[in-house]
């Protein structure tokens, strides 16, 4: 029984050790990722904001155009 709990322990701590390992490394590869993944975010959320500014000003256009119409 005592044998068990003792190979259970060393595979719980190698899973562990294995998965700290694992993260330091994807951390160490994964920081530029991160930072290109945020370059590439603020770019696409600039890219949405001026294609919603520019609907949004034909939007206002069209309305504008048509209350003047009605007068």
């Amino acid at each position: 029984m005592i044998v068990k709990r003792k190979g259970l322990f060393m595979k719980a701590f190698l899973v562990g050790l294995a998965f700290l390992i694992a993260v330091m490394i994807l951390s160490a590869i994964g920081y530029p990722i991160l930072m290109l993944l945020v370059g590439f975010l603020r770019v696409f959320v600039g890219f949405a904001f001026v294609i919603l500014a520019i609907w949004l000003l034909g939007k206002f256009i069209i309305w504008f155009w048509e209350r003047i119409k009605k007068i």
